[in-house]
């Protein structure tokens, strides 16, 4: 069993950055691919990003390609999202998720353990 917790959210204007972290429990960390999914009210959830179980392989949705970057510690159980650019249609709830997998997947119904989520709005 696999226990995520992100970090907390915030409000941030256009243009600004945040960085988002989720603490992964159990032993077995370094050997399952992260990803990051959002979801913003009344829309299906969206694959954000995702990183291979070293980290030697990244993914990203479209729509964050260039403004966010994903990145793991692998010592400290912890993957994290950098978001730089930060745009409006930006604000969702954010999920951390861990796949029983090594590579980095695109694909939300390959996850098998999700955290809680955590707000993130951006003003304009």
């Amino acid at each position: 069993q696999v226990q995520l917790v992100e970090s907390e959210g915030g409000l941030v204007q256009a243009g600004g950055s945040l960085r988002l972290s989720c603490a992964a429990s159990g032993r077995t960390f370094s050997s399952k691919a992260m990803g990051w999914f959002r979801q913003a009210p009344g829309k299906e959830r969206e694959f954000v990003a995702a990183i291979s179980w070293s980290g030697g392989s990244r993914n990203y949705g479209d729509s964050v390609k260039g403004r966010f970057t994903i990145s793991r510690d692998n010592a400290k159980n912890t993957v994290y999202l950098q978001m730089n650019s930060l745009k409006p249609e930006d604000t969702a709830v954010y999920y951390c998720a861990a796949a029983v997998r090594m590579d980095a997947t695109t694909n939300s119904g390959r996850y098998d353990y999700w955290g809680q989520g955590t707000q993130v709005t951006v003003s304009s």
